[in-house]
């Protein structure tokens, strides 16, 4: 992930830094376990503490003892004294609504964390004159949908008042909040042509030097990721957060890749589940296999077939893709 945009962040008065990660001064250490000869003493885990700030300005607030987005947005609003509904999504590094620094699965134990909260609601009035609306779809992992990407020349592209980042509340009155990205972009792909619909969009709030942006990501090998070679806070749906080495270069191409796929068939981008289906591809002998094991662990999305299939490949035979 490149750190353009990023704050200096300064040590706490009163704590230590260990990897860049806050430590209380005089937080007694782990006792350490008894060895016996030969052997290697344990390591202890570090007390993972990390610093954020409201997207639109605040004070730094210090946040530890989460496992999942949900429990990160509840110990965000805890500090800052909002309800966890407030943040829309949160960005690693910069407070610009940027979708290539979009926090995903992982947390480098470096980056700061900006939480980007509810501003204005709007609504717009769309008529869908061709299939394809222009937009890319994903979610913050706990309850909104809101638009990652608009495509140029497409018919959102066209609507100044639509913007990436404004997530999407309801469609023709009906509220989607709660629903996951994929069943907002097939809802959205499901609306009749020629026929009005309405929108009804929240834009994250913004700072003075946001005011008037409308931002269109495009595409990068590294969108959503962490750098590679790095420590990482693994964020998990079930079960704790892990420890773990940042991508290699090879699982960031291999992302990348699965979420084109996600994005062209689905309409959809999600750097996490991307590197979810990379891991299961990679133990899995063939495309077969691949549909059964994603289809036990991610049976919601009805992944189409030939999809996976394209994804396997896209993993396993990546030389394949280029001749």
């Amino acid at each position: 992930m490149r750190r353009a945009g990023r704050r200096s962040r300064q040590p706490p008065e009163g704590s230590l830094m260990e990897n860049g990660v806050g430590r209380e001064q005089g937080t007694p250490e782990a006792p350490a376990a008894e060895s016996t000869p030969g052997s290697r003493p344990p390591r202890p885990r570090p007390r993972l503490v990390f610093h954020t700030q409201l997207a639109h300005g605040s004070p730094t607030g210090r946040i530890e003892g989460f496992t999942n987005v949900k429990e990160l947005y509840t110990k965000i609003a805890e500090v800052f004294g909002i309800s966890p509904t407030e943040i829309l999504f949160c960005t690693l590094n910069t407070h610009k609504v940027d979708m290539q620094k979009l926090l995903g699965g992982q947390i480098g134990l470096e980056d700061f964390i900006f939480a980007h909260v509810r501003g204005e609601t709007k609504e717009v009035e769309v008529t869908k004159t061709e299939d394809a609306l222009g937009l890319t779809i994903t979610d913050n992992g706990a309850g909104y949908a809101f638009i990652k990407r608009i495509k140029e020349g497409s018919i959102i592209n066209r609507l100044q008042t639509v913007c990436v980042g404004d997530s999407i509340e309801a469609i023709n009155d009906h509220t989607i909040v709660g629903c996951r990205h994929y069943e907002v972009a097939r809802m959205l792909r499901e609306l009749p042509r020629a026929q009005p619909f309405t929108l009804r969009l929240v834009q994250p709030k913004k700072a003075f030097d946001m005011i008037g942006q409308r931002t269109r990501s495009s595409k990068s090998p590294s969108e959503g990721r962490v750098c590679s070679g790095k420590e990482t806070l693994r964020l998990r749906a079930q079960g704790p957060a892990t420890l773990e080495d940042g991508p290699s270069p090879f699982e960031e191409e291999a992302a990348r890749r699965v979420d084109d796929l996600l994005e062209s068939y689905m309409g959809i981008r999600d750097s996490e589940l991307a590197s979810t289906m990379v891991e299961a591809a990679k133990e899995s002998p063939g495309a077969a296999q691949l549909a059964r094991d994603l289809d036990s662990v991610l049976g919601e999305f009805a992944f189409p077939q030939e999809f996976v299939a394209e994804v396997w490949a896209a993993v396993c035979h990546p030389k394949d893709e280029q001749k």
